[in-house]
């Protein structure tokens, strides 16, 4: 009988393409459960972020400041919005549009959900030194980068 942990690793498990998607899931389990002990998901940061960012704006400028499709962006603001987390107001100057805005409490869960984000960078990370973590994402950088720029399309990160 064969001894399973002396086996010959299978083929594709070399293949950079297989070992991106395995850490890709491990990637998106790690901030799944940082941002569910926070009750939040990758959607409400990415939104309170750029408003952090942008400030205040239309759904629609949200939609495309953070890449989040429009049919997604009105249940994020809705779920937001009944946490305090995001103000919504009609637009002063076309009363059809809503601005939305970053309240106190919206920057407050920000920086705990960027706490949380930090440390599972650091939990992926961990077997990594610091040159080889800044060296890893430079190469993930490009990667995302030339295939964004060959397909037109932003990828599409935690929902």
């Amino acid at each position: 009988m064969e001894n399973s942990s002396q086996e010959t690793p299978t083929r594709w498990e070399g293949l950079p393409s297989w070992l991106l998607g395995q850490a890709a899931n491990h990637a998106h389990r790690l901030v799944g459960d940082g941002f569910s002990a926070a009750e939040a998901r990758g959607y409400h940061y990415r939104l309170l972020a750029t408003l952090e960012d942008s400030g205040p704006a239309s759904q629609a400028a949200l939609g495309r400041r953070s890449g989040i499709h429009l049919s997604d962006m009105v249940a994020t603001i809705n779920e937001l919005a009944g946490r305090g987390l995001v103000e919504r107001a009609p637009d002063p100057a076309d009363r059809r549009r809503n601005v939305i805005s970053l309240t106190p409490a919206g920057g407050e869960q920000l920086r705990r959900l960027e706490k949380r984000l930090a440390e599972c960078q650091d939990e992926l990370l961990a077997p990594l030194s610091p040159e080889e973590r800044r060296g890893l994402t430079e190469v993930l950088s490009r990667l995302v980068d030339h295939h964004n720029r060959r397909t037109g399309t932003p990828g599409e990160p935690w929902r």
